[in-house]
């Protein structure tokens, strides 16, 4: 699980130590994600399964795509599909991964990368391994998050970013047994260089065996931690996790993580994704590939895929394109 990292992370900024009035925040639920399988059947892990939706927002969904080794001939990726209403933030922390779109966008991801896709009023696209991984195989480990967007930019015009992992701001922790990649958002006055419509912050973090976490959070953030791979506790009462789980947090300052001080021999740190954001509070209509406010306006979602109005698959196609169905 390479991504983004450094020789010594002595050199990095670190974050504050937190005195004792700092609020750390409950763990309010801890649930472990189901697997599935999603495109043209690469497996995922669906890790805000059982969640309620008020407990996520501005959240709607996250898979962790992978880890997967595949041999030659078996990287898959996703047919071509519709969006509207919301985001999608592609992580890419081992691999390769193609995008295309309707509008004439696209791109590469790999170790480290994000590829921010604002669907916004709509658009068809694909996302596959480029043609050399199909025939290579390797290694595939990702997250793909949708974050909601409030009422009055569900229908702005589609728009990317594409965030290159070496662009992620860097920290450590006062004792250096933790790196700390932040994609978007700001943690202790470093921000991330990407940019959102809804007040978000999303890092990857790395823990060492037996190092603790204390993370300062902003509190009109919600709070989320998944784990990526590894074993640990979360909160102040020291709650078990491992991969898979997802930690819902209750209000407060802080989080407080800490890494097992043995870890598996296949998972030798604690890995993170820790998200948050500010609620947007709008009632949220969600089916399939579309995530509007009303049942009305998903009506008229899926009216105008079919009429063709959010675009048209292109002649010229990425490979492994063949194929029906849609992303959740």
């Amino acid at each position: 699980m390479p991504a983004i990292t450094v020789d010594d992370v002595l050199v990095l900024p670190r974050l504050p130590r937190l005195d004792e009035s700092t609020r750390y925040r409950p763990v309010r639920r801890l649930s472990t994600a189901p697997s599935g399988y999603e495109g043209e059947g690469f497996p995922v892990r669906r890790a805000f399964a059982g969640v309620p939706m008020h407990e996520l927002d501005p959240f709607i969904h996250l898979d962790q795509m992978g880890e997967v080794d595949y041999a030659p001939g078996e990287p898959k990726g996703t047919p071509w599909h519709p969006h509207r209403g919301f985001e999608t933030v592609t992580y890419m922390i081992d691999g390769i991964m193609d995008h295309q779109d309707t509008l004439g966008g696209g791109g590469t991801i790999t170790d480290g990368d994000t590829q921010w896709m604002t669907a916004g009023s709509g658009l068809l696209h694909i996302e596959a391994p480029p043609e050399h991984v199909v025939v290579s195989g390797g290694l595939f480990h990702g997250l793909q998050l949708w974050v909601n967007l409030p009422r009055v930019a569900k229908m702005k015009p589609p728009r990317y970013q594409d965030i290159r992992g070496k662009e992620s701001a860097l920290l450590t922790t006062p004792d250096g047994g933790a790196l700390i990649r932040v994609v978007t958002g700001e943690i202790a006055g470093h921000r991330g260089p990407g940019s959102t419509h809804t007040p978000i912050t999303i890092a990857h973090v790395t823990v060492q065996p037996g190092a603790e976490l204390s993370l300062p959070w902003r509190a009109d953030f919600n709070a989320l931690v998944y784990v990526l791979a590894g074993r640990g506790t979360v909160g102040t009462d020291r709650r078990r996790f491992h991969t898979g789980q997802l930690a819902v947090h209750g209000p407060g300052d802080a989080l407080r993580v800490t890494a097992n001080g043995t870890q598996d021999s296949n998972s030798p740190t604690l890995e993170l994704y820790v998200m948050g954001g500010q609620p947007i509070r709008e009632p949220v209509a969600h089916h399939g590939p579309f995530v509007m406010n009303t049942r009305d306006e998903l009506i008229q979602a899926f009216e105008d895929f079919q009429a063709g109005r959010l675009g048209v698959i292109p002649v010229e196609r990425l490979p492994h394109s063949a194929g029906q169905g849609d992303r959740p």
